[in-house]
């Protein structure tokens, strides 16, 4: 055959023909080498932006564990989990400077694994907290920290799943857990979940053991909600009812005849002397099926219905006592 008639050789995989301007040792075409830039670009801003205000935490001495966490106020207030505090009343804040300061523990609050530490210094770096109502599946997400007590490591990823629910310290469900694709290991635990705009959408508190790019964060607003209580009262304000309580299953007869969409209530079992149910009238053995009309079927649903009323506002609870439905009202704290 003659040198005319030669065909150049053409790179095939069992796919079909490969693109050879893909091929190792060729650029990438100049739209997909813009993209990837602006992308690294964006996460080299952010990172520029929030990484001075992130803290490595450990004890002041070897013993207990460690984790991370972030500045939200140049005057030294920060945001970690709870379980990195574990207990202790105070911890020792690495910066990213290397400067060692003393974290002390302000408030803990174990039912959405944060607590607030106040550091002691000022003028410091500072990460703004962001909405996390406003986040989106599929947006970008970085995540700061001290995996495995190696400082200001980055990840990358992107939200994959709103909605999630963690059991907390105590018991109760953390709500609107944010879940997401950025790698995080142990250490990583307080440290900031940020979006592209360096604003902090979450607080990493849990990967899930035996699996690959499943990160949780507890949202900003939950975390926004806590700083503020623990700043203006020194604690979570919380409803307290006074009842020891369990599940029971309403007869079949009983959900008919009273017109019931509830399989299940919550039964009291004990009542506090002088408590708000006693005030309110409730009685062991009563059932409680709703809360200001929303069904209550497990202790879960009575603790998420009673943290979106105000203490200040009256709670209103739906109860079922000797096969009869009655309404009864739970005074708020005025």
């Amino acid at each position: 055959m003659s040198a005319a008639n030669e065909r150049p050789a053409q790179l095939t995989n069992n796919d079909g023909p490969v693109d050879q301007a893909a091929s190792p040792g060729r650029p990438l075409p100049e739209s997909d080498a813009r993209l990837l830039d602006a992308y690294s670009q964006a996460v080299i801003r952010v990172v520029e932006t929030a990484s001075p205000a992130v803290l490595s935490l450990s004890g002041a001495s070897a013993s207990g564990g460690s984790g991370s966490g972030f500045v939200v106020s140049s005057d030294g207030w920060a945001l970690t989990n709870s379980h990195v505090v574990n207990g202790r009343s105070e911890l020792v804040a690495l910066t990213v400077d290397q400067d060692r300061l003393r974290a002390r523990v302000v408030g803990d609050d174990p039912a959405t694994d944060i607590a607030v530490l106040r550091l002691a210094a000022s003028d410091l770096p500072t990460i703004s907290l962001g909405n996390s109502e406003a986040a989106r599946v599929g947006q970008l997400v970085i995540a700061i920290g001290s995996p495995l007590g190696l400082e200001s490591t980055v990840s990358s990823g992107i939200i994959s799943a709103l909605g999630r629910r963690l059991r907390g310290g105590d018991g109760r469900l953390i709500e609107k857990v944010i879940q997401h694709t950025a790698p995080i290991n142990p250490g990583n635990s307080g440290g900031p979940l940020v979006d592209s705009r360096g604003q902090v959408l979450g607080i990493n508190t849990a990967m899930i053991a035996q699996a690959q790019g499943l990160g949780m964060a507890v949202p900003s607003r939950t975390a926004e909600w806590v700083l503020s209580e623990i700043r203006d009262h020194g604690l979570v304000r919380r409803r307290h009812l006074g009842i020891a309580v369990g599940v029971a299953v309403l007869p079949q007869r009983v959900v008919q005849e009273l017109d019931l969409l509830n399989a299940t209530a919550v039964e009291v079992l004990q009542v506090q002397p002088n408590s708000p149910a006693a005030r309110a009238g409730l009685r062991p053995e009563d059932r409680i099926v709703a809360l200001s009309d929303r069904l209550v079927e497990s202790t879960d649903d009575l603790h998420r219905l009673m943290t979106l009323v105000p203490p200040e506002q009256d709670l209103h609870l739906t109860v079922i006592r000797d096969e009869q439905m009655l309404s009864m009202t739970v005074r708020g704290s005025r």
